[in-house]
């Protein structure tokens, strides 16, 4: 039996796809991509239904609201995020329509900690991650909210078994400095790798769901994921080099899955049909083959996805790519 709850040779999407349409797009996942299901963000219908919006929405009891610089923490509640509250209850509503009896793996996506912190601002103005309380105050409000979260996916749909991805693409800019101050003429300082290790994993096992993180970065840091406590790895295969090979062959061995985006996420905008099926495949042949591994480990230890979120392609692309 697998140690993972998606069967071999399962896909599944990263995360966001084209329109405004909840409940066909809940439809259009459950049919294309029927062993491992995601709910899916549509970012098009605005303000809270984009990944940070959506993640801010999550915090629980650490109220958001949206300014012209972008979410920032306030006194009470305001206008956008009770918009993005019933974005994503309109959102469960078409899921647990479109996924009425169903049993098997399902995926939820959220914004990580320190993407949200990286994003979200404080009351005066910088980001939440120049602040150590702040950053503590955001991991357990995060922490908490995806535990309701998961829980109320759980009470809608009973018998799926719940995936968590954490959406951590603002991560590396994190741990290497690289966030602008709120006005723009330098950075803040680079968290310690231990520090952004513990406050991940305390949201990963908090949500009481199959952890995955994603990161669409170069180089992303995968020991510090697994070490985290991630059980698979999402990422873009694409931007993976040899110098990934260790961190990539130690996660196998581990037990850890990888996910990996081989589909673009965007057409060729002179029409052309994407490759073909092997065309498809053969990144993930030949990274399996570069770590040594035996090939007929591979379904197991492989999902395969969009290279990262669809909100850019067309609709029919989208469903395409889905497909493939």
């Amino acid at each position: 039996m697998s140690e993972f709850p998606w069967a071999p040779g399962s896909a599944t999407g990263v995360g966001s796809l084209p329109g405004t349409d909840a409940p066909e797009a809940v439809r259009v996942i459950f049919g294309e991509l029927p062993d491992l299901p995601h709910l899916p963000e549509l970012p098009a219908r605005g303000p809270g239904a984009d990944m940070i919006g959506r993640g801010a929405a999550l915090l629980a009891d650490l109220p958001v609201d949206l300014q012209p610089s972008g979410w920032r923490f306030v006194d009470r509640a305001g206008h956008d995020v009770r918009r993005a509250w019933d974005l994503l209850a309109r959102d469960l509503d078409a899921l647990e329509e479109a996924g009425d009896a169903y049993a098997g793996p399902l995926k939820v996506q959220a914004a990580g900690p320190w993407t949200l912190a990286g994003a979200v601002e404080l009351h005066y103005g910088d980001k939440a991650v120049s602040d150590p309380g702040a950053v503590r105050d955001l991991g357990q409000s995060l922490a908490e909210g995806l535990r309701r979260h998961v829980a109320e996916i759980r009470r809608r749909l009973p018998a799926a078994q719940v995936v968590v991805q954490l959406d951590e693409p603002g991560l590396p800019a994190v741990l290497g400095g690289r966030v602008p101050t709120a006005s723009g003429y330098g950075t803040l300082s680079a968290v310690e790798e231990h520090v952004v290790e513990a406050g991940l994993r305390e949201v990963l096992t908090a949500t009481g769901g199959f952890p995955v993180v994603h990161c669409c970065a170069s180089h992303p840091p995968l020991s510090l994921f697994r070490a985290a406590g991630a059980r698979a790895l999402s990422v873009d295969a694409a931007l993976l080099g040899e110098a990934d090979d260790e961190a990539l062959g130690t996660a196998v061995e581990a037990g850890v899955a990888l996910w990996l985006g081989v589909v673009p996420t965007v057409g060729n905008p002179a029409g052309a049909p994407m490759s073909d099926l092997a065309g498809s495949v053969r990144p993930v042949q030949r990274l399996w083959q570069r770590l040594g591994f035996d090939p007929v480990r591979l379904p197991e230890g492989v999902v395969v996805t969009p290279a990262c979120g669809l909100a850019g392609a067309s609709p029919g692309y989208a469903r395409a790519a889905l497909r493939r």
